[in-house]
Order: structure tokens, then sequence, then C-alpha cells
């Protein structure tokens, strides 16, 4: 085999698979090939979309609800759950969260695992006019941290985080230019922890390929906060059908993968 490769340079698929034909090695095209889409869909995103795959993880009431109307929400999961998050950040190449969740929770968003090796992942956090900053637990822990920001906005300087501007519409920052943004700092995978107006627009702007939610047995009544908002439902017609990928029992918690 050495031989075969040692005697021309081959840059291509095609053209390793051909040195092997004409050696007298069979060859076969194809196999399990949905299985290494599913493997390497990050890297197949950025390749081939320009983004990153996104995926949006979500923790609900029976009823829907994601925190009570004072934005209070420890703890709708239990901690098997939230044991359970920590894979999912840990495989992530970012964590992405906007400014109103760091101002109302102050996150770590580091992956906490006992036999954790991995690389950090880059904490991401989506704040047009950089009003976020005086909550610092989202740029501690040894991860690094990256503020998207508005172009008209002259970030600090600051050697604890990195900042970079993309355009705007209405004040909202442009979400397409943000995925970009990180694939082109080679991001194969984004794993969202965020509010329902973030998660919201990602998912109304067709941003997302997939949701990780966790359903707790909990009723946090009419008052509480929506999983998601700015869908701009308003008929049957009109709904948004997910297709379950996965669902397990995470403690006495239900997680459901879910995609469009």
């Amino acid at each position: 085999m050495r031989q075969i490769f040692n005697s021309q340079r081959v840059e291509t698929v095609e053209g390793v698979a051909q040195l092997l034909r004409d050696a007298g090695i069979e060859v076969a095209e194809g196999l399990m090939a949905a299985q290494a889409r599913e493997l390497n869909h990050g890297f197949l995103s950025r390749i081939e979309r320009g983004r990153p795959w996104v995926r949006v993880k979500l923790a609900a009431s029976l009823d829907g609800r994601t925190a009570m109307a004072d934005g209070r929400s420890k703890w709708i999961t239990g901690a098997a759950a939230r044991d359970d998050v920590q894979y999912w950040r840990a495989r992530a190449g970012a964590i992405l969260t906007g400014a109103a969740t760091v101002l109302a929770d102050d996150p770590m968003l580091t992956v906490r695992l006992a036999d954790n090796e991995v690389l950090p992942p880059l904490r991401v956090v989506l704040d047009a006019r950089l009003r976020s900053l005086e909550c610092a637990r989202v740029r501690e822990g040894g991860a690094p941290t990256l503020y998207v920001h508005d172009a008209a906005v002259s970030p600090p300087d600051a050697a604890d985080a990195e900042f970079a501007s993309v355009p705007s519409h209405d004040g909202r920052l442009d979400l397409g230019a943000v995925l970009a943004l990180l694939a082109e700092r080679g991001i194969n995978d984004v794993h969202t922890e965020a509010g329902a107006t973030l998660a919201g627009a990602l998912l109304a702007g067709g941003w997302v390929d997939e949701l990780l939610l966790y359903q707790a047995p909990t009723l946090l009544g009419e008052h509480g906060l929506p999983l998601l908002s700015g869908l701009g439902i308003h008929a049957m017609e009109q709904q948004r059908r997910l297709r379950v990928v996965d669902r397990r029992q995470v403690g006495e918690d239900l997680r459901l993968l879910l995609r469009p």
C-alpha cells in the first residue's frame, strides 16, 4: 500500500480511489454516507453552506414556560439535565448567547465536566450596543469570549475579550452575518443558550438546525415567560412542524432533539 501512494502524488479523494483501482484493489463508494454526514454535520455545514451547524438549547415546563414573569428560572430542570447540557457544550466550537441573558443571569457559559479535556468553546455574546460588559462572569473561567456588536459602536480596550462588528437592521444584529463570521473563524458547531427573543429570531430566520429541548414535569402558569417569541404565527396553517430525532429520559426530565 505504501508503494502505491509513494509512486505518485494524489491530492483528491477521486484520485486516491482511482489509484487503488489501478492497483487492482476493489473500491466501494457511498458506504454509510448518511451516518458519515451525521457525524460531520458541523464541518459539512461550514464548507457547504458557509455557516456553522446551529443548535438551540431550551428548558421548559410542561406548559411551555422558561421562567417566571420576573425572569427567575433556577431551576426548572433537574441536576441530571443540567449535567447533560455540559456534554452538548463540550462538543461545540462556540456557545452563543445574547445580551439580555447575560444581563439577567450573568452566566459563565463554560464546560464543567470532571474529566473535561476538550478545547474550551468560544463564548459568543451578541450585544449590539455592548450594554452587558459589566457582567464579567462570561469572561471568566479560562474560555475565550467574543462580543459581536453593531458596527456603529466602538468597543473598549479589553485584555479578556475580543470584539467584532456586523451590520444591524432596526437595532438587531444580522444573524446571517454573525454565523458567517463564526464560520470564518473555523467554528463548525454553535450551541445556543439564550432567551426567547434570540432563540425565536434564529428559528424564524431559518438559522436553526436542531432544537435541544429539556421538558420538566412542572407547571409555571400563564404568567411565565414563553419558550420562543417573534415567530409570527397567527393561524394553524403557519405552525412549524418539527421532526423528533431523539427522545430520552434524563433524570426526571424529558430530553427531545428536534429538527425542522
